[in-house]
């Protein structure tokens, strides 16, 4: 799909320039907003639309009125409560100091979670196979400036523009501590509304027993799923289940050899 790079409604000189730069790192092309409307410039260019705002990058897939744009989601409150405390932290046994790789990065917020946990000297990659989407949240986490808290965590986040299992096979064994995993579109939920505008550009790739199994290499502690508690994902992959009553999701985690 085409994508083209514009500025809001009524630019200025520093979104301008802004476009500029987005127009170069993505080599795509840049074009004028002319005062149109979203649905008017998806009709006329027929392409997806980056848009450089004054605060932000926004995303507009090709029929969406609703743009993608990063935001620390459910990590703002998350990181406010002891972390140990958290679901992902708890299953998975990450400390500070190690490594993190989140195959499915979506909005990172556990990414950022993970972060937090781990600190300066651990390392936190996150996979998104869509390079617009990668961009934005790259963007987003260097420069998001609402949640003072976790402007350190967000910056470490290194974001990988790539499928996560051809990442995982660029990677040595045992060379990431936990190696996480949230297939978000296996089954839609209602109150997801953040991530509508992602269900057409988004990998929405199911689980494979390749995937499993590079991540079971490269990972030193655990790898973890989290998914609807309906999916057969966990029994299938060979993941203990941790049920959490009265949620929609479950998690599973696959412990390495030198943590069983």
């Amino acid at each position: 799909m085409k994508t083209v790079v514009t500025t809001a409604y009524r630019p200025t000189t520093a979104t301008l320039e802004w476009a500029e730069r987005v127009s170069a790192d993505l080599s795509l092309l840049q074009v004028p907003r002319n005062k149109r409307s979203i649905d008017r410039m998806h009709a006329d260019e027929k392409a997806d639309l980056v848009v450089c705002l004054k605060e932000r990058l926004e995303f507009y897939p090709r029929g969406k009125s609703e743009p993608f744009f990063f935001h620390p989601n459910s990590a703002a409150f998350r990181t406010k409560r002891p972390l140990e405390q958290d679901p992902l932290i708890d299953v998975s046994g990450l400390q500070s100091g190690d490594s993190f790789l989140d195959c499915t990065l979506g909005l990172a917020s556990d990414s950022i979670v993970a972060s937090q946990r781990v600190g300066e000297e651990g390392k936190v990659y996150g996979c998104e196979s869509h390079p617009i989407l990668a961009y934005v949240v790259r963007q987003g986490l260097g420069q998001y400036n609402g949640m003072p808290h976790l402007d350190e965590a967000m910056k470490r986040i290194e974001v990988v523009s790539s499928d996560a299992v051809s990442f995982l096979q660029t990677l040595d064994s045992d060379s990431i501590d936990v190696i996480y995993m949230d297939p978000m579109f296996t089954e839609e939920i209602t109150e997801a509304s953040n991530f509508t505008p992602l269900r057409g550009p988004a990998d929405q790739g199911q689980l494979t027993e390749l995937w499993i199994a590079e991540a079971k290499r490269v990972a030193r502690k655990s790898v973890v799923l989290k998914a609807h508690f309906r999916s057969e994902d966990f029994e299938r992959f060979g993941f203990t289940r941790r049920v959490r009553p009265n949620t929609k999701f479950h998690y599973g985690v696959i412990l390495c050899q030198t943590q069983k």
